[in-house]
């Protein structure tokens, strides 16, 4: 077929004709050309060959731009925060750890507002907000116009999720009952899984998986973030000041008349969202919250020749959020000094740290896989197109990487026992480990196989191919 999409029997072809143009010269009706003249690839080569190279300034004067540039990609912003990280448990547990337990307890803010806090709780209690604004932006997206628009599509994704997060609670209180440790407020900890990380490791690890298979890992991280909001907001809100919670949804009303007004000016939506973060902080419940209710309330559909401002806001603020302010929060969050905590050996035997690190890998495979395989047998829900029951294994090792969020819940989790968030949060990170290391491996695995559904399931000699 030409590519005016007529046929021409009988008509040979030269070889290395691929299309035919009839506005080339020398061209005319019928007469092709070859690939080459007619590909932009080799035009945007030939510019780039020829073009000055920019000077020093030029390039000291893109560096905001560059940097940008760098945290928008899913896999650079994932492995950012996993130096971070990485920086933070090691000087905690360098010579010098005492210069980062002071920076990270130095405390600063007006007293009177109630908000001299220490560097550490700015960090997890305030610029993470920007995150959960970020994650309600994303939601708003995915229910108006995205992935969970459709209810008949996304009901799989969003039942495995809700099982998602029950499994790993279950192994959590399985681990807590047999060794008789009573910690069960931190059934919670490993229920979250942490998006970015997640979607990193499948874009480096899984070049070559059905697109199917990550709307399906997308689809389960956005609806797992809300269930972990709702339980921050439910379970870990202490000591209600209704008065100060009432100013918040006030302010938060008032934002969201503002951009339903399509009224987008941060210098009057900023003091408004900072007004609504303060009284949340003072009403009890974490204050992140307001990010997240604030995000909701950004309009998902487009009005005349106006952006999608949910999609819009989300696209402008993920750098700062990806390559910013979660690296932050996982500075400050990860800086476990293990000798004070009795040592490596004594944290791998506290049941709280054997709760996490087993709960997220193997509580999250329990939970999605097995959930997905009775589903897809005895209900009418399917799997995309071209996903398998191994790949649905791989992606649910994957999503037990719970770093961001389970770090968050990890400080809250024990309030009358502070002792146990130091063992929570490494068992975060051995955790987070073994499914990012366990995940990315058979990811890497599922995306070689190239023969998928009954064929090979047969192949395979299995007794359940894929219907």
């Amino acid at each position: 077929m030409w590519s005016d999409g007529k046929r021409r029997p009988g008509v040979a072809r030269p070889s290395g004709i691929l299309r035919r143009s009839s506005y080339n010269s020398p061209a005319s009706i019928g007469v092709p050309r070859p690939y080459s003249m007619s590909s932009t690839y080799r035009h945007r080569y030939e510019l780039a060959r020829h073009a000055t190279p920019p000077t020093a300034l030029e390039r000291i004067k893109d560096l905001p731009n560059a940097a940008v540039r760098f945290v928008s990609d899913e896999t650079r912003s994932g492995m950012l925060l996993v130096v971070a990280a990485v920086v933070a448990l090691v000087w905690a547990n360098s010579p010098w750890h005492r210069v980062y337990e002071t920076m990270a307890h130095f405390t600063f803010g007006p007293e009177s507002l109630h908000l001299h806090l220490p560097v550490e709780a700015w960090a997890a209690d305030g610029i993470l907000t920007v995150f959960f604004f970020v994650v309600g932006l994303e939601l708003k997206t995915e229910f108006v116009t995205g992935a969970l628009r459709d209810i008949r599509e996304a009901a799989l994704p969003m039942l495995a999720a809700a099982f998602g997060m029950a499994g790993p609670a279950f192994v959590y209180l399985t681990v807590q009952v047999l060794a008789g440790s009573g910690a069960y407020s931190g059934w919670a900890i490993p229920a979250a899984t942490d998006i970015a990380f997640a979607v990193a490791l499948l874009g480096l690890f899984g070049k070559g998986m059905p697109p199917a298979a990550r709307t399906f890992l997308l689809t389960l991280a956005v609806v797992d973030d809300l269930l972990a909001i709702i339980i921050i907001a439910v379970v870990y809100s202490t000591d209600l000041n209704y008065i100060a919670l009432a100013c918040a949804f006030l302010a938060i009303g008032v934002f969201g008349f503002l951009v339903q007004k399509r009224l987008f000016k941060w210098w009057l939506l900023l003091p408004i969202a900072i007004v609504a973060w303060g009284f949340m902080h003072a009403s009890g419940v974490h204050a992140t919250i307001s990010g997240v209710a604030m995000g909701l309330l950004v309009p998902a559909t487009r009005s005349g020749g106006e952006p999608q401002w949910s999609h819009h806001l989300a696209e402008k603020l993920n750098p700062l959020s990806a390559g910013l302010i979660v690296p932050i929060f996982a500075f400050f969050a990860a800086g476990v000094n293990v000798s004070g905590s009795g040592g490596l050996r004594e944290v791998l035997v506290d049941p709280v740290a054997i709760g996490v690190m087993l709960g997220l890998p193997v509580g999250k495979v329990l939970g999605i896989a097995g959930s997905v395989f009775f589903l897809t047998r005895w209900t009418k829900l399917r799997l995309g197109a071209g996903v398998d029951m191994p790949d649905i294994n791989a992606i649910a090792l994957l999503a037990g990487i719970g770093f961001t969020v389970a770090l968050l819940v990890a400080g809250l989790a024990f309030p009358d026992d502070p002792h146990l968030v130091p063992d929570a949060k490494l068992g975060v990170m051995m955790g987070t480990a073994i499914a990012a290391i366990g995940g990315g491996l058979a990811v890497r695995y599922r995306a070689t196989r190239h023969a998928r559904g009954r064929a090979a399931n047969l192949r395979r000699g299995s007794l359940f191919p894929d219907r």
